[in-house]
């Protein structure tokens, strides 16, 4: 059986995706790269569109007194079920999982608009940039901090020995973090090329260019912006 490794955070999702990944034939490794730090902060409440980007962002507004006067919007399918299951109406889906894609799907409304954005502390530029320039007053709130947990590198050490079929990589953060952890072990080079050897998949194109951008080859980027999708095009591929 090949290892397929995987980098989500140390909860349900890294145990919900190695039941996944074996359930598609593979050995998982999970390697979680991403640690949550709330950072206790609600958006605000009286703007016409809050944006919602993560499961986790939902989750962590969720029982925490927020009551938006306006629209929610969400970011991908699990967004969108963790903020209804918490009892708030998500109005808009956009179909387009990315930054770019969002900018899109609100610019028709953005002209004098307040648009709150809840999320990380590593959300994109591009996506306030693109709704200022669209007309909107954009504000944002970050509800948690990402961080690279202690003795992360498993799947580093995997790459570098050559025993890795596959990789998922979900965020360009999660790259940089895998990288990081190579590189304290000394093994930076060498987990490269064992990515190389293997199957690498992005979700998105800006985890794909940060990968090749540090000479990892990318073989795939499913087009739904979910594990799942991520996992079985690596698995199909490896």
């Amino acid at each position: 059986m090949s290892r397929v490794a995987f980098f989500r955070p140390d909860d349900e999702r890294a145990a919900s995706a190695a039941e996944f990944v074996r359930g598609l034939g593979a050995e998982p490794l999970s390697d979680p790269m991403l640690a949550i730090e709330p950072t206790g902060e609600t958006p605000r409440s009286d703007a016409d569109y809050t944006v919602l980007t993560s499961k986790t962002g939902a989750e962590l507004v969720d029982g925490g007194g927020w009551h938006p006067s306006g629209a929610i919007v969400a970011i991908g399918t699990p967004t969108a079920d963790a903020l209804e299951a918490a009892g708030y109406a998500v109005e808009r889906r956009p179909s387009e999982f990315s930054s770019s894609g969002l900018v899109a799907e609100l610019a028709a409304d953005a002209p004098g608009a307040t648009i709150e954005v809840a999320r990380s502390d590593h959300g994109s530029q591009v996506l306030l940039d693109g709704l200022n320039d669209a007309g909107a007053y954009v504000h944002e709130t970050v509800l948690y901090r990402l961080v690279r947990p202690d003795g992360a590198g498993e799947s580093a050490e995997a790459a570098a020995d050559g025993e890795l079929a596959g990789a998922c990589f979900t965020s360009s953060l999660t790259v940089e973090h895998f990288l990081g952890a190579a590189a304290e072990r000394g093994i930076r080079t060498e987990a490269i090329d064992g990515l190389n050897a293997a199957t690498v998949g992005a979700i998105g194109e800006p985890t794909r260019e940060t990968a090749e951008a540090a000479g990892i080859d990318v073989d795939v980027v499913p087009k739904t912006a979910e594990f799942e999708a991520l996992a079985e095009a690596v698995v199909e591929r490896r």
